[in-house]
């Protein structure tokens, strides 16, 4: 057996002793959203406009117990979505869930990344979530999935950052030492982590840290153990991450959380520090905020597979001629302050509803400001903020 596959193999022992992620089976659909695994709005965020065609092909790679699988079954009621992952028992997991919850446009693969070529066919949006960074060639992994992606197709990816994680490395290698010739053995790793962490002082560093941000869920035993007697990860920083991005041979489209990557939020007291960094490039700018904010656990972002056209609304007659629609996820309209894709609360102002109550899908931006009381700029900052999203006009 290579390397390799000794790697593989030690994970999917680890996700068939301990299935994750652990969220409970329910017999109705998910609650909420995850927009980045919904089709209109994902293809919305890294395009601009609304996608042509919805009866697209899904895959779920490393799919797990199914949690991600099945937000993507509901959220996009014309796709087909096919779910592939290292671990028997996970699979039985996800398998399960989507039965009962009626996700039912679904089929699962018992399938490493490395092999998704003996899937037919290829895809508009491919999910990786927190995959990757468990693969022993994260490289391998990332050009085996950018050769199933379809023109004008998403990937939609999420791994681990260095800098936001170094106290759970600390503990990682504290347990593998205490554990010794018992390594593997997952559950034993659980017990001798929970033990340290109970006999630490209240101010030590990995407890408070643990205490701050991932005590809620990992009382879960399989969260705990997936963070730390995982057998394999890989932690990236900026210059590491586009290493693996620029091996895809895809484009970069951008991270699903823009506002992290923005520079003004730590510097706007600094405008000639601001400036100055004008004058560095894109991937420069990402290294200086993650270095000046090191709380960066994991990067989320979506590539995608030329040719893909972007939206410029900058002409009036374009814009204007427009058929705009509600953003699909968005909570709690139509009143004035509602949620948006991102669960970030907005107000809308009295011109800003009226205009989103319009938006039936059928009529122009043109046709909606004749009788609403909203300028076009106000349209344009509403489609920034992606609550509408707008088909081209004919």
């Amino acid at each position: 057996m290579s390397d390799s596959q000794s790697v593989s193999a030690a994970v999917a022992k680890l996700y068939n002793t301990y299935p994750f992620p652990p969220e409970p089976l329910l017999d109705e659909p998910p609650p909420g959203y995850n927009w980045r695994w919904n089709w209109l709005a994902a293809s919305n965020f890294c395009t601009g406009q609304k996608p042509q065609k919805q009866d697209i092909r899904i895959l779920d790679a490393g799919c797990g117990t199914g949690v991600g699988t099945e937000y993507l079954v509901h959220l996009n009621p014309q796709a087909s979505v096919v779910g592939i992952d290292l671990s028997a028992s996970a699979l039985a997991v996800a398998k399960e869930r989507c039965q009962r919850s009626g996700a039912n446009r679904v089929e699962f693969h018992h399938l490493s990344i490395y092999d998704v070529e003996q899937l037919p066919g290829e895809f508009d949006l491919i999910n990786c979530v927190g995959v990757l960074h468990h693969l022993p060639d994260p490289i391998g992994g990332i050009q085996a999935l950018a050769k199933k992606l379809a023109p004008g197709g998403l990937m939609h990816i999420f791994v681990y950052g260095e800098l936001g994680r170094w106290e759970i490395q600390l503990m990682q290698k504290a347990i593998a030492i205490l554990q010794n010739e018992k390594r593997g053995d997952y559950r034993d790793g659980v017990k001798v982590g929970r033990q340290i962490f109970a006999s630490l002082p209240e101010n030590n560093r990995l407890v408070k840290y643990e205490k701050q941000r991932w005590v809620m869920e990992n009382h879960r035993d399989e969260c705990f153990a997936d963070m730390y007697v995982h057998p394999q990860e890989i932690d990236y920083n900026v210059d590491t991450l586009f290493e693996l991005i620029d091996a895809s041979g895809l484009e970069f489209i951008g991270f699903s959380n823009p506002g992290f990557w923005d520079l003004d939020r730590l510097l706007s007291k600094a405008p000639e520090l601001i400036e100055r960094a004008n004058n560095l490039n894109e991937r420069q700018r990402y290294r200086l905020i993650e270095l000046l904010d090191p709380e960066v656990t994991h990067y989320e972002f979506f590539l995608g597979r030329p040719p893909i056209t972007k939206a410029d609304w900058s002409k009036d007659n374009y814009i204007l001629s427009a058929i705009p629609e509600l953003n699909p996820c968005i909570d709690g309209f139509p009143n004035q302050c509602i949620f948006n894709y991102d669960y970030q609360i907005v107000n809308l102002s009295p011109a800003e509803l009226e205009f989103m109550q319009a938006c039936d899908g059928k009529a122009t931006v043109a046709e909606i400001l004749i009788n609403a009381s909203l300028e076009l700029a106000g349209v344009r900052n509403l489609v920034k903020q992606q609550l509408v999203m707008l088909t081209p006009g004919l």
